[in-house]
């Protein structure tokens, strides 16, 4: 409690926390501002009817709930994060790319432009795939979602609103970046996740108070406890490598350069593994949603295999974790350029010839720390699957997805590194911080 009165007392981060807020607040007002046109009783009354939907529920969790009510903030920050995800893989298949991305802050500052370009493409696809399902969309008692005069004009303000809707989001996550506290776009993800939570939570205790079962409940806590501790070993463990430096002529005297170290992340694709790997597994369904089940019973077993809670669905799910933990990390991390730039500079590992032996020695210690990392977390990903599966009942399932996943590594991750500024900010100023030590532990 201390530390945080400290934050109040420092007149900048006080302005950068209550900008932050400000920001924040604006963002759960637009996502409840309807695009104009629809009928909102109507659509509510359809997702009642339909239930869960699969790759909808999972992109609808990133957008804070707008996508189900199809507000200005439909889709939320995921068409940015898809333009940067696509932008890091053109970079390695596209040597122009390439050169350009190590160009310096010029150089990243037209990638970034490229990205913002790449954001809007996919923002104007997404959103006219969005309005014309709209206008498919009716409901028994409440009517058509759209009206059926609705003609061009309509789709062309619904496109041009969730598009600008985008670029708004976009544009939020910059300025808290710049003015505020942590990382905007993380923390706009972050703000749409958790309120969900009181919702989700209350639901739970009165399917547990209506059991008559509260062991059920401290069961769970326990659960949450232990998944959200794996959560911060995964997010902050480093293998660090020691590297050491021959001695260097500095003026007239010889210096001997200080010993430092490689730090290779446990964890070092995030949650974009689980993105991946959410998206391959539920694209079958969708398939199966959009044919006749019942004409065609081939696709009404593979929706019943690959449906939450379903030993196939959780196997086949870990699995592309583990493969697209290696993919992103392939792209992310290359230890021929390390080792290239550890001899161009008079570095070398103990033990460790440099050149292609230093090369060879990184990949096989990253090959090992990828595989437990990649490991530990499809365990934590199927954890809310083994929730749904063990209490189906007891617990719903937008409850049980902040147990593991997507959900609680965004909310660990983009906690911890809010906190750490936070923690740099009151050092600065000679505060005591959060933590006795003074840091983070596993932050250096």
């Amino acid at each position: 409690m201390g530390a945080i009165a400290s934050i109040f007392k420092i007149p900048e981060l006080r302005k950068r926390v209550f900008f932050t807020l400000f920001i924040l607040v604006v963002y759960r007002i637009g996502a409840h501002i309807p695009i104009p046109g629809i009928n909102v009783d109507a659509l509510s009354e359809y997702f009642k009817e339909a239930g869960r939907s699969g790759l909808l529920d999972f992109f609808d969790l990133f957008a804070g709930g707008a996508l189900k009510r199809f507000t200005i903030f439909a889709l939320g920050i995921m068409p940015y994060i898809s333009a940067s995800i696509i932008m890091q893989l053109l970079n390695v298949v596209i040597p122009a790319l390439e050169r350009l991305s190590k160009e310096g802050p010029e150089g990243q500052k037209k990638i970034n432009q490229y990205t913002r370009y790449g954001t809007v493409f996919l923002c104007a696809v997404q959103s006219l795939g969005l309005t014309f399902w709209m206008k498919s969309m009716s409901s028994p008692t409440k009517g058509s979602v759209v009206p059926k005069d609705a003609g061009i004009g309509f789709i062309i303000i619904a496109v041009v609103a969730i598009t600008t809707g985008t670029m708004v989001l976009m544009w939020l996550g910059e300025l808290i970046t710049e003015r505020g506290v942590g990382n905007g776009i993380s923390l706009l993800i972050f703000a749409g996740i958790v309120v969900r939570v009181p919702a989700a939570f209350m639901e739970t205790m009165k399917r547990i108070v209506s059991q008559s079962d509260p062991i059920i409940g401290v069961i769970l806590i326990g659960i949450f406890v232990m998944v959200v501790a794996a959560s911060i070993l995964l997010t902050l463990g480093t293998r660090k490598i020691p590297v050491q430096y021959g001695k260097r002529v500095v003026g007239r005297r010889m210096v001997q350069m200080t010993s430092q170290a490689i730090p290779l992340r446990v964890n070092a694709a995030g949650v974009i593994p689980i993105i991946f790997a959410s998206s391959v597994i539920l694209f079958p369904t969708q398939i199966a949603n959009i044919m006749k089940v019942s004409e065609y019973p081939i696709f009404n077993t593979i929706q019943f295999w690959l449906s939450p809670g379903q030993i196939p669905y959780m196997i086949i799910y870990g699995l592309l974790i583990v493969f697209f933990c290696y993919f992103y990390t392939a792209i992310q991390f290359n230890p021929v350029d390390i080792a290239d730039n550890l001899k161009k500079y008079g570095g070398f590992i103990p033990g460790i010839r440099p050149g292609k032996n230093t090369s060879d020695f990184i990949m096989r210690i990253l090959n090992r720390v990828t595989l437990s990392g990649s490991i530990f977390l499809a365990l934590i990903a199927i954890t809310p699957d083994f929730i749904i599966r063990i209490w189906p009942e007891e617990v719903p399932a937008e409850m049980a997805y902040l147990f593991g996943g997507t959900s609680l590594l965004i909310i660990v991750g983009v906690a911890l590194d809010t906190l750490k500024q936070i923690e740099s900010q009151l050092l600065m100023r000679h505060y005591d911080g959060f933590f006795k030590k003074g840091r983070l532990k596993g932050r250096r």
